[in-house]
């Protein structure tokens, strides 16, 4: 059986007859490779297992340092995380200033639409006649 095998929503649920999903009308719905439980696990587990290496590595492979600092034991990794968050909270405040009201996009009225071809013109009003040129 391939790892990347798609399983139907009918095939999980009847290994699974204890799922809270069991009865619903979704049964042949295609689940993806996450869907499942056991493949999620799987993942977490192998992210777990390269941040042991990656913690281990760092008592084994001699870094070149070049402030003081960097002796501190996980100074990468709390500058990634650190790095990692103020980069949210400088997002989140450009949010407020880029964001634009929900119906921002939306057409008002007052204006004909370019491309309406029952008003008479083709849309593009004499413009861009020579596209090739």
């Amino acid at each position: 059986m391939s790892w990347f095998h798609n399983y139907s929503r009918a095939e999980i649920m009847a290994n699974h007859s204890d799922s809270p999903h069991s009865d619903t009308a979704k049964s042949d719905e295609k689940l993806y490779l996450f869907d499942k439980p056991k493949n999620v696990q799987r993942l977490m587990r192998g992210f777990y297992l390269c941040c042991l290496l990656l913690v281990l590595a760092e008592f084994v492979i001699h870094r070149h340092i070049v402030h003081p600092w960097e002796w501190i034991f996980g100074f990468h990794a709390l500058y990634g995380f650190v790095a990692c968050v103020v980069l949210v909270l400088i997002a989140t405040q450009m949010r407020r200033l880029l964001m634009r009201d929900e119906d921002y996009y939306d057409d008002t009225g007052d204006s004909a639409d370019p491309t309406d071809s029952t008003n008479g013109n083709s849309g593009n009003n004499g413009e861009h006649d020579n596209v090739g040129c």
